[in-house]
């Protein structure tokens, strides 16, 4: 079974940090493009980062505004776990973090070009 399985939300302070972890399974996710996507109450999904590796190195990696310099993405060498470090929290970024992937895509930022979700992670800042 292809799947996606998020661990590491909960909630922290603002100011804090969190790094959320992504287990992909099923088969081997190494060329895929692999992401987080947020949807806070109320609101729509909304990108938040996205990354593709090639031979074990970063090939890019793509950050919404409103988490760059503050998240960074990563994977490791055989492209099954994800990561995503958050820091400098803000009560803004409380949302059910999703882990996404795709073996083709078109725009990182468009949640709905992502074939594969996993069932998310909650995130709570607290101010």
């Amino acid at each position: 079974q292809v799947q996606l399985v998020e661990s590491g939300g909960g909630l922290v302070q603002a100011g804090g940090s969190l790094r959320l972890s992504c287990a992909a399974s099923g088969r081997s996710f190494r060329d895929d493009v692999m992401g987080w996507v947020r949807q806070a109450p109320g609101k729509e999904r909304e990108f938040v980062a996205a990354t593709k590796w090639i031979g074990g190195q970063n090939y890019w990696s793509n950050y919404a505004a409103s988490v760059k310099g503050r998240f960074t993405i990563s994977k490791e060498n055989e492209g099954n776990t994800l990561y995503l470090q958050m820091n400098s929290l803000t009560p803004d970024d409380t949302a059910v973090y999703y882990c996404v992937a795709a073996s083709s895509i078109t725009d990182v930022r468009q949640p709905s070009q992502y074939s594969l979700w996993g069932q998310g992670t909650q995130v709570f800042v607290s101010s």
